[in-house]
């Protein structure tokens, strides 16, 4: 039996599409190890103790302060942040063992579960797990964060859905578009200065 060209074609096709959409469904390597319940508290409350020093410094008069974060310490803040983990003050009835980030980021947006953040170098990585038809679908995302005029900006660098890595070129300006809408969300608290990840730390300096 001949095989037409046009046949060979649309084999390939669909076995291209199946490879896409496995790749999409697929469950990629963590960006970080998740942090037990404790650990995460402990690191949150690390996070909000360094914000207090910069508060402390700026209201003594004291010269500008400079506190760095961690990958865990971020980490911990946004998953408490989401309501994921309990302050260790309003802990009071037993939660699972690890930390698993599971909150609506806003009315009418996707449900977020598994929040994690790591900073490698100066470069910013998130990834977080979001449902599409009912089937779980994570997203990663790296860039580099930063400031400008009293507001966190971030420049993609890479967008991966499952493991199927998508051009930062496609995605850049639907991205952009969304955090300019969210300007007011992103501007810096009163008393902080510049925002940058640095040697795989997160640096917040004060005004």
């Amino acid at each position: 039996m001949k095989i037409t060209v046009k046949r060979v074609i649309t084999a390939a096709t669909l076995v291209c599409g199946a490879v896409t959409v496995y790749q999409v469904m697929s469950k990629p390597q963590p960006v970080a190890t998740p942090q037990s319940i404790e650990t995460a508290q402990a690191n949150a409350q690390s996070f909000d103790q360094k914000i207090e020093q910069l508060e402390t410094s700026r209201t003594q008069g004291d010269s500008p302060a400079e506190v760095h974060f961690t990958s865990e310490e971020v980490s911990a803040e946004l998953a408490q942040a989401m309501g994921a983990v309990p302050s260790a003050q309003s802990m009071t009835k037993p939660v699972s063992a690890t930390s698993s980030p599971d909150a609506v980021i806003g009315p009418g947006q996707v449900k977020v579960n598994g929040y994690q953040v790591q900073l490698v170098g100066d470069v910013a990585q998130g990834q977080f797990v979001t449902q599409v038809a009912g089937q779980d679908v994570y997203v990663t995302l790296a860039g580099h964060l930063g400031s400008q005029d009293g507001y966190v900006t971030f420049d993609p660098t890479q967008f991966k859905v499952g493991d199927f890595t998508i051009p930062v070129s496609l995605v850049n300006s639907a991205l952009q578009k969304k955090l300019a809408e969210q300007r007011e969300q992103l501007k810096l608290p009163e008393g902080v200065g510049t925002l940058r990840v640095e040697n795989s730390e997160l640096v917040i300096t004060q005004k």
